[in-house]
C-alpha cells in the first residue's frame, strides 16, 4: 500500500534504514527496510508508539498545541517520527550520522500524501 512511498522515503536519505507508517495502537499498515537494516523497524514502531502517546498527552497538559513530529536519537540509531492526524504515525530510522534535516524534509513533505490516502 505505502511500500513506495515509504522505499523513497528511506533511500532519499543519506543514513536512512527504515521506514514504517502505524497507527496508535502498535499495528503497521506497512514497512520498508533496507537488506540488513540492524534493526526491526516494527518493534522500533512499537516501542516508540508509547512514546509518541506520552509526547502527545504533555503537549496537551501544557497547552503547547498537537505534537506534530518527535526525533530520538541513540548512541546507534536515529528515528523520527511525524504524526499523520490522531491516529497515524510515520517513522524513519536512520544512523546516527545521517542526513536528519533531509528525512525531516522529506517525511513533512510526505505527511499529505499519506494522510490522503489514510483518512
Amino acid at each position: 500500500m505505502f511500500k513506495d512511498a515509504l522505499r523513497a522515503l528511506v533511500d532519499g536519505t543519506e543514513g536512512g534504514l527504515a521506514s514504517l507508517v502505524m497507527d496508535s495502537t502498535g499495528i503497521a499498515l506497512d514497512t520498508y527496510a533496507k537488506d540488513g537494516a540492524p534493526f526491526d523497524i516494527n518493534t522500533i514502531g512499537i516501542e516508540f508508539s508509547v512514546v509518541l502517546g506520552s509526547v502527545k498527552r504533555a503537549a496537551e497538559m501544557l497547552e503547547a498545541g498537537g505534537a506534530r513530529e518527535v526525533a530520538i536519537g541513540t548512541d546507534k540509531l536515529v528515528t523520527l517520527i511525524r504524526c499523520l492526524g490522531d491516529n497515524y504515525f510515520l517513522a524513519l530510522a536512520m544512523r546516527p550520522d545521517g542526513n536528519l534535516g533531509k528525512g525531516r524534509f522529506l517525511m513533512r513533505n510526505a505527511a499529505p500524501k499519506f494522510m490522503s490516502e489514510l483518512l
